[in-house]
């Protein structure tokens, strides 16, 4: 009797061969022909879920802002939420944990800086996938808003910031953090990454942050 094949599951699994191909090769190598023997798959089995490396490509970048996303809200759930009422500090040391999420300081992160990377940058020549470029911006700055609305309502802020631009410095700041770690790995590591971090959340918040950088 054949093998029954989830086609999402199949799907998911050519992402991730995207994913691999991109890390080691570059995007521009990530082709249909590519991507199959990444997977392990005969190149007639991945024309059989997308029409062509358009289409791959799209629904890669698609698998990753939800596989990011995903990761970022559950990093979210494990966090233990101070209460409303409790002092600043502890609403402060939330909201650099939550921001630390989005910098490459583990491997899985660093896989997903790295594949950002890749997708941004085709993006700039390719005309159907700078949709989905955008999409990846706005995703970010909108919860970057969200973070930073919960935060200055929580007293964790100092009162006189500009929330719309400090949204746009912070986005700028993880951006371009995240850029350096992936383009210079052996002088922008975790210690790097956390201590900016921290030095930026100093700045701006009510208080400042106690214990230990998150790493």
């Amino acid at each position: 009797m054949p093998k029954m094949v989830d086609p999402e599951e199949r799907r998911r699994e050519v992402a991730e061969a995207i994913f691999r191909v991109a890390r080691r090769d570059g995007l521009d190598h990530a082709s249909l022909r590519a991507v199959a023997a990444e997977a392990g798959l005969a190149i007639g089995s991945v024309r059989h879920y997308f029409d062509g490396q358009a289409d791959l490509m799209i629904f890669a970048m698609r698998y990753f802002a939800d596989r990011a996303g995903s990761r970022i809200r559950e990093a979210a759930t494990r966090l233990k939420k101070p209460a409303p009422d409790a002092p600043a500090s502890e609403h402060v040391a939330t909201l650099e944990l939550l921001l630390a999420e989005i910098l490459p300081l583990d491997e899985s992160r660093r896989e997903e800086a790295e594949v950002w990377l890749a997708f941004i940058t085709a993006a700039r020549t390719r005309p159907d996938l700078a949709p989905y470029a955008r999409e990846l911006f706005d995703e970010l700055a909108a919860m970057l808003d969200v973070l930073l609305a919960a935060a200055d309502r929580l007293g964790a802020l100092r009162p006189d910031l500009d929330l719309h631009a400090e949204r746009v410095r912070l986005n700028a700041l993880l951006d371009g953090l995240t850029l350096h770690a992936v383009l210079q790995p052996d002088r922008i590591g975790p210690p790097e990454l956390t201590d900016a971090l921290r030095h930026h959340i100093t700045d701006i918040a009510a208080v400042p942050p106690e214990g230990p950088a998150p790493r």
